[in-house]
Order: structure tokens, then C-alpha cells, then sequence
């Protein structure tokens, strides 16, 4: 056929050219131009003005206007001395449509077609048709999809335009009926396939695809086939062929593998070769296979991966470790060499950003852990790109290497990020079934004119809370990472707004602190903290739990002033600050009241927690938190005197009360509802307050007993993160099961593992375009009196809080 068509088109290029004599072109015309520029086409012609003109020069040039794909017919007259070009244009795609797609979404598929001129505004091609036809074809069949036909339309419209329609019928995929594998003795079917992608209809396939075939998939279990063997000792097994059947009707398949088990390896010796740069008995430390071991093959690659990776930390970016083993088939041994060698020792000549467009270099420059000038090192590039990512300005970070020409010694680093959005002005509504509606407005910009400060100004008002705040951070006040922030907060509760089940009293507080951020490593850092506040509280008689009004005629004052002052500890490795799969948190901090405040007291608050990765995209994930807080110094306020004198110590403020139970504590339960309960008002028989039994408020006109909270507080929770097909981007979504344990109590001494509440369920974390949004359905299964007047089964809470 190519030859049938190149003899045609040298026959048409020849009838084009016919009758030409040898001329000089004084000038040059072309006829039958629509939507191409006459320009365009005499960047393609060799022929000027001026030219000597001949059959063969005639005969390049309509091959030359041939190939630009512009015209379906070219041809070429002489009228004098001007030469005459008559094209025909071949016609534009005023419109492209593909329909019947599923498996393939529409816009990578139009991305795919773009890249071969296929798109809508380009010259039309009926042979790129033909072979985009061909293409999608093949890469249905890849998904096992072999029902599948693609069938283009082409319409002739109006002005040489043509309107593309690539209708697909997908049809439905293949499913593997039998998956044989021939020749093994040693282990059994099922023991080899238990890692297979491929599979057999079982219940769980409508979940896994496992039962529709895949050439990819099926390449890919045939090397863990292959794998399977050699990780056990089997040196010298063989995979002699595989087969593939499909029935008539093209909807089952039929797998085979014919395998030579061979005989188990033992290694007789292993030897370290070549450059070490490191004394052998350091790198020995890194080979994971020794003398006399069973034959391993991901022994051995872990091995020869962990010496690479050793080298290039010390600069041998480029270092190779060649593996070499030599079978003695009679004793059934490997004799094992690895081969070293390390190239050139590399430094780093520039660190280059692509991409950040908003943000200044500097910005970057400071996370970074390779610096220029200094030798290549593979772990501080990837804990600067683990910091570049932990931003949250960039959606991607990619850091390449490049050699520099001419020197076999230097590279330079691509650093290329993808920014999103780091600021947002955003006026919601969010809701939470603990706070109501929630109306909140803010500003915020956490990289402000691309210096990468943080600076924010919200308000927000639910049903029992209003709350204005400001602050601004600068995470690099000094060139060594040394920050220094500021915030400022009004805010005003009302928690008798939330029902007879809470404790009723109100406060409103004006507080301002300063805080100073000091690394000691890339991972962990200390926060000092320095404020002062003044709290109002009011409570009612009647309404208010007996026991918060005596505390506070106790320190005979409605207006708590606080100096306050905290140092907390951080040490951070997670991989990431929404979806972290990898890593954790350890967090200690103290913070109270300074001597001189309303009340003095402190608190310890802290948190250990970490992540994972188990297997198959599964990630379990550990958390516990302890809270425990107490007051200090004996002292009293002398109402007469107007001072504080040396008499008996106060308890615990119960404003700073930790509390349990929410959709973000204890899920199942409401929000800050577990935990000591005390009853409002004072019990008519005995004149004294009332106490809760079983829940229950005997003689008190309120049913429920109202929480209050605790000075003590244990919290733990464990979390397995699924990984759902529907779920591509762990960034945007993720869903997890979960089990909750914890509670609230009065003193340290009230602990007991007893009285821990317990849930269990399924959580959805979304980043939604409102805001967060969290919904947990929780089941609780342990619980004390009274917390089943508090149980909440499905819980949820959108829109950006401050």
C-alpha cells in the first residue's frame, strides 16, 4: 500500500509539474487561500523571487507545501513569468466531541489528541484520525476491554470547516475465568498468587477490579511470580512462557504460566568490590544478605540500594552498585560480588526555582538543606523538598538534578513548584451540632506579599460564641529561623445559650500575646509564649451549678486578670500537614498563670502521635493526648483588705476545665459532655446542691446533670486511613475507621481506666470548597451513667473555623 501511494503521489506531482520550461520567477501568486496567511505559506515554499525555475525545483516545492498537512491539493502554472500556486485547504475542526467514555476521562483524552494535531481549531487530518482510531482502540484493550469500537463521525460544515465526533462504546471488560500456573511443587497455587493484582471472580471484586484483565496488571504479577521465587532462593528459576486465551465472545480470558522451579541457593560467599570509599567493614554494615544464607533477591537489591543511597549522601550522586552472581549449579551455591563505583564526587554549582511565581525566592531558599557551593546530598534534598511541602503554598515540589557541561563534577538543582492559593478572604456559614450555625468572615494569607508570613483577621459568631481575632507571624525573624508572632482575640461565650444539659455561665475575654519560635533541628523547636487577659464571668443563681458560683465568691472577683506564659516542644517528621502517610508528632507543652494573676495555676498538655504505612495504600494512624492542669501557691483573697494573704490554696479554675466527647475528641458523643457533672440550683429537702446519681439530678429542676469539665484529661485514639479507588487524591479526601477512647476528670486522683468512654465508626475528612468539612458515624460501646442522655451517632462540622 505505501508503494501504491507513493507512486501516486509522484504521478500527481509529476502531472502538476508537466510542461514546465526553465524560467526565472519574477513573481509568486497563490490562489485558493482562505484561513491561511500567505505568509505562512511562503515560510514553506524554497522558491523566491529571482529563482531559476525547473522541473525538480517545481516538483520539491509542492512536496514541500505537502508536507506542512495544510492542503489536500497543490498545483503550480506559469502565466509568464509568475508562478502560480493553486491550493485547496484542507478544513479546519470547528468542534471535537468524544462520547461513551468512561474508563478514560474526556480531558485526557483530548490532551492525547492535541499531541497529534487532533484538536479543535487544527487542520484536519482524516489520517491522524485514523490512527488516534487505532490508538484508543489499543489502550481499551490494555484495560481488557476488547467488546470495545471506536467509530469517528465527520461532518462537513459551512466555510471548510468539519465537526469531529469519536463515538465510544466501551462494552464491558474481560473477566479472568482461570489463572493456571504450570510446573510449581514447592509452593501452592494460592501462596503464589496471594500478591497477585490479576484474580478470579471472589466477593470483593467489585471493589478491586481484580477479576478484569490487564496486559499491565498481568506483566506485573508475572514478575512477582518471578520475585516469589527468587526472595526464597530459587537462583536459577524460570518463567519458560505465558499464555493468554480469550472465548469467542470476547468476554472471559484464560492466564497460564509455565515456570521451572529450579533448585534453593545457599550463598557461598559474599565479596565487596570496585571503589568503597567507605572502609569495608562500614559497608559490610549495609549488605543485608550474609554467608551461608538462603539466595534472597530483595535482600540483595535492599542492599545495593542502601550503599547507593550512603554514597550519595557523601556526594557520589551518580554512584552504582552493580550486582554479580555466579551460580555453581553442581553445589546449588551463588557466589556474590557487589561491585562499586562511586563516578565523580558531585557538589551542587546553583540551586535553580521554576514556578514560584508569587513567591520570592528567598522563601525557598530558606527551607532549602542543600545549599549551593556545598557537596550533593541525597537526604538534605529530600528533607528540603519534606519543608517546601510542608509550606502550604506549593500544590507540587519536584527537585531534579542536571550536570553541569564540560564538568563531570558539578550539577545544578531544579527546584519546580506548583503554587496554590496560600490567602483567601472568605465569608461563610458553617454548621456544627455542638455550636448551631456558624456565621464567620476572615483575611488571612499565610505566605503575605510572598515573604512567607503569616497574617490573619477573622470573626466568627455561632450560637453561644462571638470571637474577633487577629495575629501575624513571622517564621524567619532572624537568618537561622528564629520567629517572632503576635495575636491579639476578643471573644464572648454564652453556655447557657446551649441548653439545659451544659453548664450555664457566661464569659468575655480581651487577651494579647507575643510568641517566639526557636528551632533546635529541621524536626523539632521550642515556643515561648508571654500575654496578658481579663476574663469577666457570670454565673446565675438558679441556673449555675452551686459549686462554680462558691469558687468564684471564693477569689472574690467577677474579672480574672491573667499574665500568662507558656513553653511548648514540638518534634515533627510527619510527610505532610493534611494527608501525612508517614511520620509523626511529639508536642509538650506548660503554660498557666504567672504570679501576680487572679488565680495562679499551670497545665501540662501533651501529645504523641504517628503514622504508618501498612500495605495495599492502607495507613494506621496512633494518637494519645494528656491534659492535666493544677493551681500553686496558698493564698486568699481578704475581701476586708483588698489582698491576697497566705491561707488555703484554690482549686483548679474551672474555666480552664479540659472537657471530652465531640467530633474531633471522643466521637459519638456531643461535644464536651463527658466528664464530671455537677447539678444547677440547690436541692429543696436539704437546701444544698444537688448531686448527679446515675446522670440523674434528684430534687433539681433540670433532668440532665451539667458538665463542667476537669483538671484531667487522657485521650487515645487509633485510625486506619482506606485507600478507596474512588479516592485518587488523599490531598483533597480521605476515609478512615477509627476507634476513640477517653474522658475528662475531676483531679488526677479521680483517674480510673474504668470510667475511660469508648466508640468506634467511619470518619470522612474533606477539604471542601466552604472549608473543612468532618463527618463521623460512631457507634459508642463503653460508657458511664448518664452518657447515653449524650450519645450523637452521626456527627459533622463544615466551614473554616478561626
Amino acid at each position: 500500500m505505501k508503494r501504491i501511494a507513493a507512486l501516486i503521489l509522484l504521478a500527481s506531482l509529476s502531472a502538476n509539474a508537466l510542461g514546465f520550461e526553465p524560467f526565472v520567477v519574477s513573481d509568486i501568486r497563490i490562489d485558493g487561500l482562505n484561513r491561511i496567511a500567505a505568509g505562512t505559506v511562503y515560510n514553506y515554499l524554497p522558491i523566491s523571487k529571482g529563482d531559476r525555475l525547473t522541473n525538480d525545483e517545481v516538483q520539491r516545492a509542492i512536496r514541500a507545501l505537502y508536507q506542512t498537512k495544510f492542503f489536500s491539493d497543490v498545483e503550480m502554472e506559469r502565466q509568464g513569468d509568475i508562478l502560480v500556486i493553486k491550493v485547496t485547504e484542507r478544513p479546519s475542526i470547528a468542534k471535537l466531541t468524544i462520547r461513551g467514555n468512561h474508563d478514560i476521562k474526556t480531558d485526557d483524552l483530548k490532551k492525547g489528541l492535541k499531541s497529534i494535531g487532533l484538536s479543535e481549531g487544527e487542520t484536519f487530518d482524516r489520517l491522524a484520525l485514523d490512527r488516534v482510531q487505532q490508538e484508543l482502540i489499543h489502550q481499551y484493550y490494555n484495560r481488557g476491554k476488547y467488546n470495545v469500537s471506536v467509530l469517528p463521525h465527520v461532518t462537513r460544515l459551512d466555510r471548510n470547516r468539519v465537526a469531529v465526533d469519536i463515538e465510544i462504546r466501551e462494552g464491558k471488560a474481560a473477566k479472568i475465568k482461570e489463572i493456571n500456573i504450570v510446573g510449581n511443587h514447592a509452593f501452592t497455587d494460592k501462596a503464589i498468587r496471594d500478591d497477585f493484582e490479576s484474580g478470579t471472580t471472589n466477593w470483593m471484586s467489585w471493589y478491586s477490579k481484580n477479576d478484569q484483565y490487564s496486559s499491565d496488571k498481568l506483566s506485573g504479577d508475572l514478575n512477582k511470580l518471578q520475585s516469589y521465587y527468587m526472595d526464597r532462593g530459587y537462583a536459577d528459576f524460570g518463567l519458560d512462557s505465558s499464555q493468554v486465551t480469550i472465548s469467542p465472545d470476547k468476554r472471559d480470558m484464560y492466564i497460564a504460566a509455565d515456570i521451572k522451579e529450579g533448585a534453593i541457593y545457599k550463598v557461598s560467599k559474599v565479596h565487596l568490590l570496585g571503589d568503597l570509599i567507605l572502609p569495608e567493614k562500614t559497608m559490610r554494615r549495609l549488605v543485608f544478605i550474609k554467608d551461608g544464607e538462603t539466595f534472597n533477591r530483595a535482600a540483595i537489591e535492599a542492599s545495593s540500594k542502601a550503599m547507593k543511597a550512603v554514597l550519595a549522601d557523601m556526594g557520589y550522586a551518580y554512584a552504582k552498585v552493580d550486582t554479580i552472581p555466579k551460580l555453581d549449579k553442581e553445589n546449588r551455591t551463588v557466589d556474590l560480588s557487589f561491585y562499586v563505583q562511586p563516578g565523580h564526587r558531585i557538589y551542587v554549582r546553583r540551586v535553580i526555582f521554576q514556578g514560584n511565581t508569587r513567591t520570592e525566592d528567598e522563601v525557598l531558599r530558606r527551607e532549602m538543606r542543600q545549599l549551593e557551593g556545598s557537596w550533593y546530598s541525597q537526604a538534605a534534598i529530600d528533607r528540603s523538598k519534606i519543608r517546601l511541602q510542608r509550606l502550604g503554598f506549593f500544590k507540587k515540589v519536584d527537585i531534579d538534578k542536571s550536570r553541569v557541561p564540560g564538568t563531570p563534577d558539578q550539577v545544578d538543582l531544579n527546584v519546580k513548584v506548583e503554587e496554590q492559593s496560600a490567602g483567601s478572604l472568605m465569608f461563610g456559614v458553617g454548621y456544627s451540632q455542638y455550636s448551631g450555625i456558624i456565621l464567620s468572615g476572615s483575611v488571612s494569607q499565610n505566605n503575605f506579599l510572598g515573604t512567607g508570613d503569616r497574617f490573619s483577621l477573622g470573626a466568627e459568631k455561632s450560637d453561644y460564641y462571638t470571637q474577633i481575632n487577629a495575629s501575624y507571624y513571622n517564621p524567619y525573624l532572624t537568618d537561622n529561623g528564629i520567629g517572632i508572632g503576635y495575636n491579639a482575640t476578643l471573644s464572648k461565650a454564652d453556655y447557657s445559650n446551649l441548653g439545659s444539659e451544659y453548664a450555664s455561665y457566661s464569659n468575655s475575654t480581651r487577651a494579647f500575646s507575643t510568641t517566639l519560635g526557636i528551632p533546635i533541628t529541621d524536626f523539632q523547636g521550642l515556643n515561648l509564649s508571654m500575654g496578658l487577659s481579663s476574663t469577666k464571668i457570670n454565673t446565675y443563681e438558679g441556673y449555675t451549678p452551686q459549686v462554680l458560683i462558691d469558687y468564684q465568691n471564693a477569689i472574690g472577683h467577677r474579672t480574672i486578670h491573667t499574665w500568662t506564659g507558656s513553653i511548648g516542644w514540638t518534634y515533627d517528621t510527619r510527610n505532610s500537614y493534611w494527608a501525612a502517610t508517614r511520620g509523626g508528632l511529639l508536642s509538650a507543652s506548660v503554660d498557666g498563670a504567672l504570679p501576680g494573676s487572679t488565680v495562679q495555676y499551670w497545665r501540662f498538655t501533651g501529645e504523641a502521635n504517628h503514622y504508618w504505612p501498612i500495605g495495599g495504600g492502607f495507613v494506621l494512624y496512633l494518637d494519645g493526648q494528656v491534659g492535666y492542669g493544677s493551681t500553686y501557691g496558698n493564698q486568699t483573697y481578704d475581701r476586708t483588705f483588698g489582698q491576697y494573704v497566705a491561707g488555703q490554696k484554690y482549686d483548679y479554675p474551672f474555666w480552664q476545665n479540659y472537657y471530652a466527647g465531640g467530633v474531633k475528641d471522643v466521637r459519638g458523643f456531643q461535644d464536651n459532655t463527658l466528664g464530671p457533672r455537677v447539678c444547677a440550683g440547690l436541692d429543696p429537702t436539704t437546701g444544698k446542691a444537688a448531686q448527679p446519681v446515675n446522670g440523674n439530678c434528684n430534687g433539681s429542676s433540670y433532668y440532665y446533670a451539667q458538665p463542667i469539665g476537669g483538671a484531667f484529661k487522657v485521650l487515645g485514639t487509633a485510625e486506619v486511613y482506606l485507600p478507596l479507588p474512588f479516592l485518587k487524591d488523599i490531598n483533597t479526601a480521605r476515609v478512615s475507621v477509627f476507634m476513640d477512647v477517653g474522658n475528662a476528670f475531676k483531679n488526677y486522683q479521680s483517674f480510673q481506666a474504668s470510667q475511660l468512654d469508648a466508640s468506634y465508626g467511619i470518619s470522612l475528612h474533606w477539604k471542601a470548597p466552604i472549608g473543612p468539612l468532618i463527618i463521623s458515624l460512631a457507634h459508642p460501646f463503653r460508657t458511664q451513667p448518664g452518657d447515653q442522655h449524650y450519645e450523637e451517632r452521626i456527627q459533622f462540622t463544615f466551614g473554616s473555623q478561626f
